[in-house]
């Protein structure tokens, strides 16, 4: 493990990410980020943006995947309601002999290394979290630890994102914060060309035609406005191609029982969805699955 000594002060570094993903799909998300980490100088430093979307869209991987194209390593602050702002910079442990040690976050890690930090589920963090960050995100690019009494500057290739969550369960960022974390990124569903090429990265083993009926089914999910991301369809084509496999049935047939294992009982019906929830005229799910022939059915429609 690096370590780095500092007014006396030795400070334990983690490790970077091992394994970076690849990007797959929508290339101007990626083209912004980009953008915004552009080398500059003094008078130009680089941007820190917030990627948004909904859970399972790949804000997270878009951040990493952007870091291995700038051959930067990488590292994933995990963002919760109770991150206190030490726990962003040095957290204190007992070492051998009752001797205290001094270990980096992933972000003070990144900043000594010169890598990139992808601050994930930001806005889950309280406002005197982002506040020891302030410094950080400006043009100054300087962090402060009050338990080690050390102020550290920024490595010249450090970059910095943040992924946010459009759910009820985050806090409203105060101005000063937000004025800070632009741009914003938006991601946002993929086009079905592009859902199919997810899942057969992530999911190799599903046949051809089970991934194309989860593409049907998320198309059809984001046409309703429904919350269920391609990280939700690689689940599904992975548990229904186990299900198959373990029952001796087709992975198409086991489809059904991956969305209610997976989804929830109500995702198998989007005819109901679609009353509870206005959205355009579709087919509803139950029509990848049953007999469009079949009058008792469809007797309602």
């Amino acid at each position: 493990m690096k370590s780095l000594t500092l007014d006396g002060v030795t400070i334990e570094l983690l490790p970077p990410e091992p394994v970076l993903p690849e990007w797959i799909g929508q290339g101007e998300p990626m083209r912004q980020l980009l953008a915004c980490w552009m080398d500059g100088d003094d008078t130009d430093p680089p941007l820190s943006p917030r990627i948004t979307g909904v859970p399972g869209v790949g804000k997270t991987t878009l951040a990493m995947a952007a870091a291995k194209l700038r051959g930067q390593d990488c590292w994933v602050q995990q963002c919760t309601s109770d991150t206190r702002p030490e726990d962003l910079i040095i957290t204190p442990v007992l070492g051998d002999g009752g001797r205290i040690l001094y270990r980096a976050s992933p972000l003070l890690s990144a900043v000594v290394e010169g890598g990139v930090c992808v601050l994930d589920e930001g806005n889950r963090m309280s406002e005197k979290a982002w506040a020891s960050l302030a410094a950080l995100l400006d043009h100054r690019r300087t962090i402060d630890s009050v338990t080690a009494g050390v102020r550290l500057k920024a490595h010249d290739k450090f970059r910095i994102c943040v992924t946010m969550n459009e759910d009820g369960s985050t806090f409203d960022l105060p101005d000063y914060v937000v004025s800070r974390l632009q741009p914003k990124v938006e991601i946002g569903f993929p086009a079905s060309a592009e859902e199919e090429r997810i899942l057969a990265h992530h999911a190799p083993r599903a046949p051809d035609d089970l991934r194309k009926m989860c593409v049907a089914f998320l198309q059809e999910a984001h046409g309703l406005d429904l919350p269920f991301s391609v990280r939700d369809g690689i689940n599904l084509v992975r548990l229904a191609t186990r299900l198959a496999a373990q029952g001796g049935g087709s992975p198409g047939d086991s489809f059904p029982e991956s969305i209610r294992r997976v989804l929830g009982a109500e995702a198998v019906d989007l005819r109901a969805l679609r009353a509870r929830r206005p959205g355009p005229e579709s087919h509803g799910t139950e029509d990848f699955f049953f007999d469009p022939e079949d009058d008792d059915l469809h007797s309602d429609r």
